[in-house]
Protein backbone atom coordinates (compact mmCIF):
# COMPACT_ATOMS: atom_id res chain seq x y z
CA UNK A 1 0.00 0.00 0.00
CA UNK A 2 1.13 3.56 -0.62
CA UNK A 3 1.26 5.47 2.62
CA UNK A 4 3.72 7.95 4.02
CA UNK A 5 3.50 8.87 7.67
CA UNK A 6 6.53 10.62 9.06
CA UNK A 7 9.09 8.26 10.54
CA UNK A 8 8.60 5.40 8.09
CA UNK A 9 10.33 4.52 4.85
CA UNK A 10 7.92 4.81 1.93
CA UNK A 11 5.73 1.93 0.89
CA UNK A 12 4.52 1.52 -2.66
CA UNK A 13 1.74 -0.31 -4.47
CA UNK A 14 4.14 -3.20 -5.21
CA UNK A 15 3.55 -6.69 -3.84
CA UNK A 16 6.66 -7.56 -1.79
CA UNK A 17 8.75 -10.61 -2.69
CA UNK A 18 6.64 -11.51 -5.71
CA UNK A 19 8.40 -12.87 -8.81
CA UNK A 20 5.60 -11.52 -10.99
CA UNK A 21 5.96 -8.09 -9.39
CA UNK A 22 9.69 -8.10 -10.03
CA UNK A 23 9.22 -8.79 -13.74
CA UNK A 24 6.63 -6.08 -14.35
CA UNK A 25 7.61 -2.48 -15.21
CA UNK A 26 5.81 0.01 -13.02
CA UNK A 27 5.64 3.63 -12.02
CA UNK A 28 4.44 4.97 -8.70
CA UNK A 29 4.82 7.77 -6.18
CA UNK A 30 6.73 6.95 -3.03
CA UNK A 31 6.53 8.90 0.23
CA UNK A 32 9.66 9.92 2.08
CA UNK A 33 10.11 10.09 5.85
CA UNK A 34 9.23 13.78 5.75
CA UNK A 35 6.14 13.24 3.59
CA UNK A 36 7.38 14.29 0.13
CA UNK A 37 6.02 12.43 -2.91
CA UNK A 38 8.76 11.00 -5.14
CA UNK A 39 8.00 9.99 -8.73
CA UNK A 40 9.66 6.59 -9.23
CA UNK A 41 10.05 4.16 -12.13
CA UNK A 42 10.91 0.44 -12.00
CA UNK A 43 12.40 -1.43 -14.95
CA UNK A 44 12.87 -5.18 -14.32
CA UNK A 45 15.79 -5.15 -16.75
CA UNK A 46 17.16 -7.59 -19.27
CA UNK A 47 18.97 -9.86 -16.82
CA UNK A 48 22.33 -11.05 -18.11
CA UNK A 49 24.06 -14.17 -16.86
CA UNK A 50 27.81 -14.33 -17.39
CA UNK A 51 29.85 -17.40 -16.60
CA UNK A 52 32.51 -15.16 -15.09
CA UNK A 53 30.16 -13.34 -12.70
CA UNK A 54 27.43 -14.28 -10.22
CA UNK A 55 23.80 -14.22 -11.42
CA UNK A 56 22.43 -10.67 -11.41
CA UNK A 57 18.70 -11.43 -11.30
CA UNK A 58 18.40 -10.36 -7.66
CA UNK A 59 20.35 -7.12 -8.19
CA UNK A 60 18.69 -3.71 -8.54
CA UNK A 61 20.43 -0.48 -9.47
CA UNK A 62 18.96 2.66 -7.91
CA UNK A 63 20.00 5.72 -9.92
CA UNK A 64 20.40 9.14 -8.27
CA UNK A 65 20.46 11.81 -10.97
CA UNK A 66 22.26 15.13 -10.94
CA UNK A 67 20.84 18.57 -10.14
CA UNK A 68 18.11 19.68 -12.63
CA UNK A 69 17.67 16.10 -13.91
CA UNK A 70 14.62 13.88 -13.45
CA UNK A 71 13.46 10.36 -14.20
CA UNK A 72 12.16 11.29 -17.67
CA UNK A 73 15.21 13.18 -18.95
CA UNK A 74 16.83 11.45 -21.94
CA UNK A 75 20.25 11.31 -20.28
CA UNK A 76 18.75 9.59 -17.21
CA UNK A 77 16.86 7.11 -19.40
CA UNK A 78 20.12 6.32 -21.22
CA UNK A 79 21.83 5.53 -17.91
CA UNK A 80 18.89 3.35 -16.89
CA UNK A 81 19.01 1.47 -20.18
CA UNK A 82 22.71 0.75 -19.76
CA UNK A 83 22.32 -0.70 -16.27
CA UNK A 84 19.21 -2.67 -17.26
CA UNK A 85 21.64 -5.07 -18.97
CA UNK A 86 23.00 -5.99 -15.51
CA UNK A 87 19.90 -6.04 -13.31
CA UNK A 88 16.67 -4.26 -12.51
CA UNK A 89 16.73 -0.46 -12.39
CA UNK A 90 14.90 2.04 -10.20
CA UNK A 91 15.01 5.65 -11.33
CA UNK A 92 13.29 8.50 -9.55
CA UNK A 93 13.09 12.27 -9.53
CA UNK A 94 14.57 14.01 -6.52
CA UNK A 95 12.27 16.39 -4.63
CA UNK A 96 11.66 19.59 -6.54
CA UNK A 97 12.50 17.87 -9.83
CA UNK A 98 10.11 16.67 -12.52
CA UNK A 99 6.83 15.29 -11.17
CA UNK A 100 8.07 14.81 -7.60
CA UNK A 101 6.76 17.04 -4.84
CA UNK A 102 8.60 19.41 -2.54
CA UNK A 103 11.55 21.65 -3.33
CA UNK A 104 15.18 20.81 -3.90
CA UNK A 105 17.57 21.22 -0.98
CA UNK A 106 20.51 20.55 -3.34
CA UNK A 107 21.76 17.40 -1.63
CA UNK A 108 20.54 17.67 1.97
CA UNK A 109 17.08 16.11 2.42
CA UNK A 110 17.51 14.24 -0.86
CA UNK A 111 19.03 11.40 1.15
CA UNK A 112 15.45 10.62 2.25
CA UNK A 113 14.35 10.38 -1.39
CA UNK A 114 17.07 7.85 -2.12
CA UNK A 115 16.21 5.85 1.01
CA UNK A 116 12.60 5.56 -0.17
CA UNK A 117 13.71 4.33 -3.60
CA UNK A 118 16.10 1.74 -2.12
CA UNK A 119 13.38 0.48 0.24
CA UNK A 120 11.03 0.13 -2.76
CA UNK A 121 13.60 -1.97 -4.63
CA UNK A 122 13.79 -4.31 -1.64
CA UNK A 123 9.98 -4.45 -1.37
CA UNK A 124 9.97 -5.69 -4.95
CA UNK A 125 12.09 -8.64 -3.82
CA UNK A 126 15.61 -7.58 -4.76
CA UNK A 127 18.10 -8.85 -2.21
CA UNK A 128 21.02 -6.82 -3.55
CA UNK A 129 20.93 -3.09 -4.26
CA UNK A 130 23.62 -0.89 -5.79
CA UNK A 131 23.19 2.87 -5.59
CA UNK A 132 24.71 4.90 -8.45
CA UNK A 133 24.76 8.68 -8.17
CA UNK A 134 25.89 11.46 -10.50
CA UNK A 135 27.10 14.93 -9.38
CA UNK A 136 24.57 16.01 -6.72
CA UNK A 137 23.30 12.44 -6.76
CA UNK A 138 26.89 11.29 -6.27
CA UNK A 139 27.07 13.21 -3.01
CA UNK A 140 23.67 11.84 -1.97
CA UNK A 141 24.65 8.18 -2.44
CA UNK A 142 27.71 8.76 -0.23
CA UNK A 143 25.68 10.32 2.58
CA UNK A 144 22.94 7.70 2.23
CA UNK A 145 25.45 4.85 2.58
CA UNK A 146 26.94 6.51 5.67
CA UNK A 147 23.61 7.21 7.35
CA UNK A 148 21.72 4.01 6.51
CA UNK A 149 24.03 1.34 7.84
CA UNK A 150 24.40 -2.00 6.13
CA UNK A 151 24.25 -3.84 9.47
CA UNK A 152 21.65 -3.12 12.14
CA UNK A 153 19.37 -0.10 12.37
CA UNK A 154 20.21 2.81 10.14
CA UNK A 155 20.76 6.31 11.33
CA UNK A 156 18.47 9.16 10.44
CA UNK A 157 19.08 11.98 7.97
CA UNK A 158 21.58 13.69 10.29
CA UNK A 159 24.47 12.21 12.27
CA UNK A 160 23.41 11.16 15.74
CA UNK A 161 19.66 11.00 15.10
CA UNK A 162 19.17 7.26 15.57
CA UNK A 163 16.14 5.53 14.08
CA UNK A 164 15.03 1.94 14.17
CA UNK A 165 13.56 -0.23 11.45
CA UNK A 166 15.64 1.28 8.65
CA UNK A 167 17.68 -1.70 7.54
CA UNK A 168 15.53 -2.14 4.41
CA UNK A 169 16.90 1.18 3.09
CA UNK A 170 20.55 0.13 3.11
CA UNK A 171 22.67 -0.38 0.00
CA UNK A 172 25.06 -3.22 -0.81
CA UNK A 173 27.39 -1.26 -3.11
CA UNK A 174 27.91 2.44 -3.82
CA UNK A 175 29.05 4.18 -7.01
CA UNK A 176 29.63 7.93 -6.86
CA UNK A 177 30.28 9.65 -10.20
CA UNK A 178 31.46 13.28 -10.55
CA UNK A 179 30.65 14.11 -6.93
CA UNK A 180 31.97 17.05 -4.90
CA UNK A 181 34.08 16.29 -1.85
CA UNK A 182 33.05 19.37 0.11
CA UNK A 183 30.18 21.83 0.24
CA UNK A 184 30.11 25.46 -0.94
CA UNK A 185 32.77 24.93 -3.61
CA UNK A 186 32.96 27.94 -5.98
CA UNK A 187 36.31 27.31 -7.65
CA UNK A 188 34.96 26.89 -11.20
CA UNK A 189 32.70 29.06 -13.36
CA UNK A 190 29.93 26.41 -13.58
CA UNK A 191 29.82 26.18 -9.78
CA UNK A 192 29.64 29.94 -9.41
CA UNK A 193 26.66 29.93 -11.79
CA UNK A 194 25.05 27.12 -9.80
CA UNK A 195 25.43 29.09 -6.56
CA UNK A 196 23.72 32.06 -8.21
CA UNK A 197 20.90 29.75 -9.32
CA UNK A 198 20.41 28.38 -5.81
CA UNK A 199 21.09 31.42 -3.63
CA UNK A 200 19.44 34.28 -5.55
CA UNK A 201 15.65 34.76 -5.94
CA UNK A 202 16.05 35.48 -9.64
CA UNK A 203 18.19 32.35 -9.97
CA UNK A 204 15.50 30.22 -8.36
CA UNK A 205 12.98 31.63 -10.85
CA UNK A 206 15.25 30.53 -13.69
CA UNK A 207 15.48 27.12 -12.05
CA UNK A 208 11.71 26.79 -11.70
CA UNK A 209 10.61 27.97 -15.14
CA UNK A 210 13.69 27.32 -17.25
CA UNK A 211 15.03 24.08 -15.76
CA UNK A 212 11.87 22.53 -14.22
CA UNK A 213 13.58 22.52 -10.83
CA UNK A 214 11.94 24.04 -7.75
CA UNK A 215 14.63 25.11 -5.29
CA UNK A 216 14.07 25.73 -1.59
CA UNK A 217 14.88 29.30 -0.48
CA UNK A 218 16.14 28.34 2.98
CA UNK A 219 19.81 27.79 3.67
CA UNK A 220 20.96 24.56 5.30
CA UNK A 221 20.47 24.51 9.06
CA UNK A 222 22.24 22.48 10.24
CA UNK A 223 24.78 21.96 7.47
CA UNK A 224 24.55 18.26 6.49
CA UNK A 225 27.38 15.78 6.68
CA UNK A 226 29.73 16.53 3.78
CA UNK A 227 30.69 13.84 1.25
CA UNK A 228 34.27 13.66 2.53
CA UNK A 229 32.97 13.26 6.09
CA UNK A 230 30.55 10.55 4.97
CA UNK A 231 33.07 8.35 3.17
CA UNK A 232 34.85 6.91 6.27
CA UNK A 233 31.46 5.74 7.60
CA UNK A 234 30.61 3.67 4.52
CA UNK A 235 32.88 0.66 5.17
CA UNK A 236 32.42 -2.28 4.87
CA UNK A 237 30.05 -1.50 1.99
CA UNK A 238 31.99 -1.56 -1.32
CA UNK A 239 32.57 1.92 -2.75
CA UNK A 240 33.58 3.07 -6.23
CA UNK A 241 34.51 6.70 -6.93
CA UNK A 242 34.48 7.72 -10.61
CA UNK A 243 35.60 11.12 -11.89
CA UNK A 244 36.70 12.63 -15.18
CA UNK A 245 40.00 14.46 -15.51
CA UNK A 246 38.21 17.12 -17.61
CA UNK A 247 35.32 17.71 -15.21
CA UNK A 248 34.39 21.38 -15.53
CA UNK A 249 32.59 21.51 -12.17
CA UNK A 250 34.86 19.70 -9.72
CA UNK A 251 38.59 19.26 -10.42
CA UNK A 252 40.39 16.02 -9.61
CA UNK A 253 41.32 17.06 -6.07
CA UNK A 254 37.69 16.26 -5.15
CA UNK A 255 37.77 12.53 -6.00
CA UNK A 256 41.26 12.25 -4.55
CA UNK A 257 40.04 13.73 -1.26
CA UNK A 258 37.18 11.23 -1.21
CA UNK A 259 39.47 8.29 -1.92
CA UNK A 260 41.94 9.44 0.75
CA UNK A 261 39.11 9.70 3.28
CA UNK A 262 38.17 6.10 2.48
CA UNK A 263 41.62 5.01 3.72
CA UNK A 264 42.05 2.20 1.20
CA UNK A 265 38.43 1.03 1.26
CA UNK A 266 37.32 2.65 -2.04
CA UNK A 267 38.20 2.01 -5.67
CA UNK A 268 39.08 5.22 -7.54
CA UNK A 269 38.71 5.50 -11.32
CA UNK A 270 40.04 8.73 -12.82
CA UNK A 271 38.73 8.66 -16.39
CA UNK A 272 40.94 10.31 -19.06
CA UNK A 273 39.07 12.84 -21.19
CA UNK A 274 35.79 12.52 -19.27
CA UNK A 275 33.75 15.59 -18.40
CA UNK A 276 30.95 15.86 -15.86
CA UNK A 277 28.26 13.39 -14.75
CA UNK A 278 25.66 11.58 -16.87
CA UNK A 279 26.25 13.43 -20.13
CA UNK A 280 29.95 12.55 -20.03
CA UNK A 281 29.58 8.89 -18.98
CA UNK A 282 30.38 6.82 -22.06
CA UNK A 283 28.72 3.48 -22.71
CA UNK A 284 31.92 1.56 -22.01
CA UNK A 285 32.29 3.26 -18.64
CA UNK A 286 28.70 2.39 -17.71
CA UNK A 287 29.41 -1.22 -18.71
CA UNK A 288 32.47 -1.31 -16.45
CA UNK A 289 30.43 0.14 -13.58
CA UNK A 290 27.75 -2.51 -14.19
CA UNK A 291 30.36 -5.27 -14.05
CA UNK A 292 31.84 -3.80 -10.86
CA UNK A 293 28.44 -3.66 -9.16
CA UNK A 294 27.50 -7.22 -10.14
CA UNK A 295 30.74 -8.46 -8.60
CA UNK A 296 30.70 -6.33 -5.45
CA UNK A 297 27.06 -5.99 -4.32
CA UNK A 298 26.10 -8.49 -1.65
Amino acid sequence: MTTGPAGHVARSTAVPNSETSRRTPKRTFLYTDDGVTIDSVYDPGAVVYDTGAPPSGDLAFVIAHGFTGDADRPHVRRIAGAFAQYGAVVTFSFRGHGRSGGRSTVGDREVLDLAAAVAWARELGHTRVATVGFSMGGSVVLRHAALYGRHGAGRGPEPGSEREGRTEAHTDAVVSVSAPARWYYRGTAPMRRLHWLVMRPEGRLVGRYGLRTRIHHREWDPVPLSPVQAVPRIAPTPLLIVHGDRDGYFPVDHPRMLAEAADGHADLWLEPGMGHAEHAAADDLLARIGDWAVGRAG
